[in-house]
């Protein structure tokens, strides 16, 4: 395993290399190019720039999350083929700087939902939630407007304003886009983009969908263990594979996350660690990492990973906003660094208890 933390770009993000590198256990960024549109070929000279930029600091570009599927991809639209020879440029690109994971979701229109940016809790903090009964009232344009209120003035992952101005024509585009047609579009991709993976040792790991369940009617296929079994039997090939998200698969609380794990033994690529508390069906805050503070056995997770013999990349998700900081919900510094510690810590108690 090895501890690693988001991070923006230095344009984007409130939190320095420089304190990231001062995490204990960290080693490595998982980063982009947080500027590039899906469908966007990546230049060599930014793709040059940013891993300068993490190695000056004393740190590695562990992976890449994300190289956003263009929704062309996603719909099988006529000019599919044409933005897939353009991801597999960028997948080109990468693999010539030694970048070898990327991180990726194949989810329509919004890339994750939430309904509070900040949930105030009983202990002062706050944190990012859901609520299926809120969502049940909002019109699906009304979520732009609703994120933008609440994000701090930063631009949010999956909420670019770029593409979110569009919203009205990427539902059209889904329009008639099934589970099935959904999940044969994500076969074809995948089939097309092996070959450079192959050539360039890169994995790529499919993120899960967030929440495990539709969204306004769109289609989700990456929600559980079936349709990730489903999803990993479309290439026998080492390098299609998951990135095991504890917070979007512990959004279903039926999801037995170390059965997860388990299952899909040598195909998690990828690990994001963070822990929920589940109020009510379908309704859901993001807790800090410790186990006792949400639903989610955190040890056992973490054991999981362990005995399926996980050796990637792993990073504290989403953290709550302590001890008055200011940064983009979810990722700021403080409660990031104590998730960071606590999964080390963890993770040294099940080494050492298994030897």
């Amino acid at each position: 395993m090895r501890m690693t933390m988001r991070w923006f770009g230095k344009d984007y993000d409130s939190v320095s290399l420089e304190w990231i590198r001062q995490v204990p256990g960290v080693t490595g960024v998982i980063t982009t190019l947080y500027g590039k549109l899906p469908g966007e070929v990546w230049e060599r000279e930014a793709i040059a720039g940013l891993k300068k930029q993490v190695e000056d600091a004393g740190l590695v570009i562990a992976g890449i999350e994300s190289v956003n599927v263009h929704d062309a991809i996603k719909t099988g639209s006529a000019d599919r083929d044409a933005y897939i020879d353009a991801y597999i440029t960028t997948l080109e690109r990468l693999g010539q700087a030694d970048i070898r994971l990327v991180c990726y979701n194949f989810m329509p229109v919004f890339d994750w939902t939430r309904t509070d940016l900040a949930k105030v809790r009983p202990d002062g903090s706050t944190t990012m939630a859901y609520d299926q009964s809120l969502i049940d009232t909002i019109n699906p344009d009304d979520m732009t407007s609703l994120i933008e209120r609440q994000s701090r003035g930063f631009v949010m992952a999956g909420w670019e304003p770029e593409r979110l101005a569009k919203l009205k024509d990427l539902f059209a585009m889904y329009r008639g886009v099934d589970e099935e047609r959904l999940f044969e579009n994500l076969r074809y991709f995948i089939q097309r983009i092996m070959p450079v993976c192959d050539k360039y040792d890169i994995n790529m790991a499919i993120h899960p969908d967030d929440p495990s369940w539709s969204v306004f009617g769109l289609p989700r296929i990456v929600t559980g263990r079936e349709r990730l079994l489903r999803f990993i039997g479309i290439s026998d090939n080492v390098h299609h594979g998951v990135t095991l998200c504890t917070g979007s698969l512990g959004t279903n609380p039926q999801n037995d996350i170390p059965a997860i794990i388990a299952a899909l033994k040598g195909r998690i690529h990828f690990a994001h660690a963070r822990n929920l508390l589940h109020t009510a069906p379908g309704k859901f805050e993001e807790a800090a990492h410790l186990s006792a503070d949400g639903s989610m056995d955190m040890y056992a997770i973490m054991k999981a990973l362990h005995d399926a013999g996980f050796d990637g990349p792993i990073r504290p998700d989403h953290g709550r906003a302590i001890w008055g900081e200011v940064s983009m919900p979810g990722y700021g510094l403080y409660d990031r660094a104590l998730g960071a510690a606590y999964l080390n810590g963890l993770w040294e108690a099940i080494e050492k208890g298994s030897r």
